[in-house]
């Protein structure tokens, strides 16, 4: 059952926090195998959700300990028909992993959640194909037509919402919305930029926004972006327009490369987290309502405790508050 899905806390205008680079972090540090990127498929036995368990409690401690939210992505990025079907996954054992997701989400949200710490879960979606390129391009409905399953069966899940991740296209960022707007769960889109602040599809952070609202009838909850530096966003941010208030979160990478470049690399860039997290902080200066703030590739929990660190300090008193759907009932309060 959701518990947020009718008011999101995160759009309060608190700063919330989510978790690093899921993919990243276990593979390069933990030495997890992960196929095609594919943490889902570490769902399939009790060894892996409890890799994955440690993962996702480490960040509801940290949001805990600050006093913050968090907003917790399911392991699901790559839990479509294309990206499963490489690993012997059938509709039926994939419509599994992607209740054992949020299942493993509401799990970690029983054992951290507070009043001043309200826990998310978020279902999360990745492109049907390559997150750096624009290969097979859908059209909006086809788009719709492909994701509905894995957003209706998030939502019948217990999901408060779903995100879909590094869209590097408006169509397909589109036909998310609208089965998420169909199916009648909230959702969030996060784009994707190369160095030059454009989507991989040529497109200007704005312009896919302002598509992907009117053509969706702006169903989106809030936007965000994903898998790119900050320094990658400075030609993006510049450009005027009501679309700025729309873009709430920033999941950046820990690396300065570009995204060939990091498709190329053997190794890990985990870049200066202190750097990061006052990177982060310029930017909310410019766009205060960035408040929704994780990370991406390359980034682990040393990367969210710097951010927290640049940003939480520049918090006003109020944004602490709890949030009303979390308080005690009047004549129950502690």
């Amino acid at each position: 059952m959701s518990k947020y899905r009718d008011r999101l806390p995160q759009l309060s205008g608190r700063l919330f926090l989510a978790d690093g680079g899921l993919e990243t972090t276990l593979m390069f540090h933990e030495g997890v195998d992960l196929p095609y990127f594919a943490a889902f498929d570490l769902l399939k036995d009790a060894t892996g959700t409890a890799i994955l368990h440690r993962y996702f409690a480490r960040y509801a401690e940290i949001a805990r300990n600050r006093g913050l939210g968090v907003v917790l992505e399911s392991p699901t990025w790559r839990a479509n028909p294309d990206w499963a079907a490489k690993l012997g996954y059938d509709a039926a054992s994939l419509a599994e992993v992607n209740r054992r997701g949020i299942a493993l989400l509401a799990a970690v949200r029983d054992e951290f959640e507070t009043t001043r710490t309200p826990i998310v879960l978020s279902g999360n979606l990745g492109p049907r194909g390559d997150g750096y390129r624009v290969e097979s391009r859908m059209t909006a409905r086809q788009a719709r037509d492909y994701h509905a399953p894995q957003v209706d069966n998030l939502a019948k899940c217990g999901a408060d919402m779903i995100a879909g991740f590094t869209m590097n296209y408006a169509e397909e960022a589109i036909g998310i919305a609208n089965a998420a707007r169909e199916t009648g769960i909230p959702a969030a889109i996060a784009f994707t930029v190369e160095t030059d602040g454009r989507l991989p599809s040529g497109q200007t952070l704005a312009e896919a926004i302002e598509q992907t609202d009117t053509d969706s009838a702006g169903h989106p909850a809030y936007y965000m972006i994903n898998c790119a530096h900050p320094t990658h966003l400075e030609s993006a941010v510049r450009e005027p327009g009501a679309w700025r208030g729309r873009l709430r979160g920033l999941r950046a990478n820990s690396s300065k490369r570009s995204h060939a470049e990091l498709d190329a690399s053997p190794d890990i860039d985990i870049g200066d987290p202190g750097e990061l997290g006052r990177e982060y902080r310029a930017l909310r200066e410019t766009m205060p309502h960035l408040t929704v703030l994780g990370g991406c590739c390359g980034t682990d929990h040393r990367h969210i405790e710097a951010i927290c660190a640049a940003c939480h300090a520049a918090e006003p008193p109020a944004t602490t508050a709890p949030h009303p759907a979390l308080e005690p009932p009047l004549g129950h309060r502690s």
